[in-house]
């Protein structure tokens, strides 16, 4: 990649800050109606014209090495901002756009807070929602050369939409904006969230601001035009958009679901019938029924209630709207927003076992001082990172649950820049304190090893750890050892393994391919597809059934089919509906 500045974006940041400036009124995440009058004479376009990268990008997961946090200090917020500066600084640098250096220095020192991991950006600023207008990181071939990715940002706020420039300066990193041509794309950073392995997930906020009749003066595009965009610029395959909801007047998914690893989801959760409960509900059974994680698996739900007010009001009866989900991973720190404690302790709870071995860093985001989420967004939204130069990737599906008695098969991806010259699994039961290490191999692009699962059943807890020809090493989880991935074990027979290892076609009803997990099932498998009259449609043998297969269903079979799996464990069978 080459590095793509422009003098007209640094000089812009000289420019005064407009009468709405949140220095002297704090702006919402959403429109203000002042706003709304200003969107059609406003320029969204910058004078920085930029292709997409050159070569394909990645566009880097929020629980990815991070080099720098970036916030905006608005003084209508210190406590929060204080709190958030506190626990990055342990982790990262920390970047501050202020033009009021020498009264936030004075106020972090005076509560303890070093000033050593603090860079001071000094440039006008609109808003604190540097979510939505601060850049993304991707990585030239997944690890290579890293550079920023801007949009337009979809508020009339000029300060806020050259930041990322100033950001890309200040470090010294590339930057691409998708603002030339056909690839005008507006999109804004709340309404995004990316697994690191090409999918990306959004509301359809994102087909609506770049339809006909959109008041950005951006060129009109259709799906698969912005599909392109992300792919050319970003790296996303495949962009999965949700139907908005219509009690969230910003529509941006960061306010009601996470995905907190490649394959798990984060969930706001309503009770029955109330607010964006039910649409909450379609989409997600909607991405259930049509997508898979990276892994070729069903993405595993986890859901976080939503709490109310203190009086029981919730979005639809005029509740802020008020979540768990609007968190920030920063490298081992998770910071969340809090609320009252009685509903707080469930959802920190359910953190600490989603991310065990994290810091949990809990904000109040619903102090009467300072109600952040009065002005609908939370943590999240006030946060952005910058992934680090040349990262580690480790990628690996975590296996959790095996037979006693078995080797389970450990695999992941792991990539480096200078190339990987050792990895390794760590291992123990649960239960003992030393750590076992068993060398992994590289064949076939993954890294791989077997570890044993003892007969008497106790569970394996178990991480891995890489070394790159650089000298830089990482583990994943990357707070291991203290955090690691457990597989719960079971004494099982082999065929009562086997039953319950092949799990329940996925999707179903299928039309086109089906999927089944076949998890850690030693020796050749045999597969047959009947239909209802006994006919055999399909026939083949694999060699194991560790992992996920795919079998393709031809276009003249239909109505109710019988996938049979026969190995040393016996005979399983499950059913498929054709469509």
């Amino acid at each position: 990649m080459r590095k793509l500045y422009s003098f007209l974006f640094l000089l812009s940041l000289t420019i005064a800050s407009p009468p709405l400036s949140a220095q002297e009124i704090p702006l919402p995440n959403g429109f203000t109606q002042a706003e709304r009058n200003l969107v059609s004479g406003f320029s969204f376009r910058n004078a920085m014209m930029t292709p997409p990268p050159p070569s394909a990008v990645r566009t880097a997961a929020e629980w990815e090495e991070v080099e720098y946090l970036v916030v905006t200090w608005d003084p209508w917020y210190p406590n929060i901002l204080r709190q958030i500066v506190q626990a990055g600084v342990a982790e990262c640098k920390v970047i501050i756009t202020t033009e009021d250096e020498a009264s936030v220095s004075e106020y972090l020192t005076s509560n303890g807070i070093s000033l050593t991991n603090i860079i001071f950006m000094n440039a006008p600023w609109d808003s604190i929602w540097t979510r939505d207008y601060s850049a993304n990181t991707v990585y030239a071939n997944d690890v290579g050369e890293r550079a920023l990715l801007d949009w337009i940002y979809n508020r009339p706020r000029p300060n806020d939409n050259v930041m990322p420039s100033a950001h890309a300066a200040l470090t010294g990193i590339p930057i691409y904006v998708t603002d030339s041509g056909l690839n005008d794309l507006v999109n804004t950073g709340g309404n995004w969230m990316s697994d690191g392995l090409g999918n990306a997930f959004a509301s359809e906020l994102i087909l609506d601001e770049n339809n006909e009749g959109n008041p950005y003066g951006v060129s009109v595009k259709s799906e698969e035009q912005i599909d392109g965009i992300m792919e050319s610029y970003m790296g996303i395959t495949n962009y999965i958009k949700m139907p908005t909801l219509p009690y969230d007047g910003i529509h941006h998914i960061d306010m009601h679901m996470k995905l907190l690893n490649e394959e798990t989801l984060l969930v706001s959760r309503y009770p029955e019938g109330v607010a964006d409960g039910p649409q909450i509900e379609a989409n997600i059974n909607y991405v259930l029924a049509n997508y898979l994680s990276p892994f070729g698996t069903p993405y595993e739900v986890r859901w976080v209630d939503a709490p109310p007010s203190t009086s029981g009001n919730y979005p639809d009866t005029d509740g802020y709207y008020r979540t768990y989900s609007n968190a920030t991973i920063v490298n081992k720190t998770v910071l969340i927003p809090l609320y009252r404690p009685e509903t707080d302790a469930a959802a920190i709870a359910l953190y600490q076992e989603l991310m065990p071995g994290y810091t949990i860093v809990g904000i109040d985001v619903d102090d009467p001082d300072e109600t952040l989420i009065a002005s609908s967004g939370a943590i999240h939204c006030i946060t952005h990172t910058i992934g680090v130069d040349e990262p580690l990737l480790i990628v690996h599906q975590a296996v959790k649950e095996a037979a006693a008695g078995t080797m389970v098969n450990i695999h992941a991806m792991i990539k480096h820049a200078s190339g990987i010259s050792n990895a390794k699994v760590f291992w123990r039961n649960a239960g003992t304190v030393a750590w076992n290490e068993t060398a992994m191999a590289l064949a076939e692009g993954d890294w791989a090893a077997n570890i044993p699962v003892n007969e008497e059943g106790d569970d394996v807890e178990y991480y891995i750890w890489a070394h790159a020809n650089s000298g830089k090493s990482l583990t994943r989880p990357m707070v291991a050892p203290t955090g690691f991935w457990t597989i719960n074990s079971e004494v099982l027979s082999v065929e009562e393994w086997a039953v319950k290892g092949i799990s329940a076609a996925y999707p179903n009803p299928a039309k086109d391919a089906v999927n089944f997990d076949l998890n850690q099932i030693d020796g050749p498998v045999t597969i047959t597809i009947k239909n209802l009259l006994g006919q055999q449609l399909y026939n083949n043998t694999i060699p194991n059934g560790n992992g996920t297969i795919t079998l393709s269903l031809a276009d003249n079979w239909n109505g109710t089919l019988f996938v049979t799996f026969e190995g040393r464990f016996g005979k399983v069978v499950r059913k498929v509906l054709k469509t």
